[in-house]
């Protein structure tokens, strides 16, 4: 299971990565564009916004994996240990379970973007759309590693704070 959660959390981080490079690129290139160093181009500000649709996308599995996401520890972890416990293991089988829910509903709207464009960059929009779908599935991947962990006895459902976190 530790093997599995780290394979995840690399492939997030370097996919995390890679939006938050383009959207870096993207920038310089609209900054260079309006400085007249290049020509100017239209597609910088669409390509920004869809790559940090999917840098939020990636990133927020990692955050509740780190407890970087919004969270309540002040009440939760002022209760007895064993509440604590069930309150962070039915926090957890909430987050997982309501992403799963909303996966049907996501696809649907994944799959009505076929039928449309980006006005600049002409990329079909459910690879657009399916940025909501990775974030939905991201966030519930690692809300069930945390119950997995939880079941198992290997992790007491507390956020999983590493050095590279700090």
């Amino acid at each position: 299971m530790e093997k599995l959660t780290s394979v995840l959390s690399a492939i997030a981080r370097i996919a995390t990565g890679i939006a938050f490079g383009v959207i870096i690129v993207a920038v310089v290139l609209q900054l260079a564009g309006r400085s007249g160093i290049v020509p100017s181009v239209v597609w910088t500000e669409e390509l920004t916004r869809f790559a940090l649709l999917f840098l939020a996308a990636f990133g927020v599995g990692l955050a509740y994996r780190s407890g970087n996401l919004v969270n309540v520890d002040i009440i939760s972890e002022a209760l007895p240990r064993k509440v604590s416990w069930a309150l962070r293991f039915v926090c957890a089988v909430i987050t997982c379970g309501f992403g799963l829910v909303l996966v049907k509903s996501t696809w649907l709207y994944v799959s009505i973007g076929a039928r449309q464009t980006a006005p600049s960059l002409g990329i079909r929009m459910d690879w657009i759309h399916a940025s909501v779908l990775v974030a939905l599935l991201s966030l519930s991947l690692f809300a069930g590693l945390r119950l997995a962990g939880m079941l198992a006895g290997t992790t007491d459902g507390l956020p999983e704070r590493t050095e590279e976190d700090f």
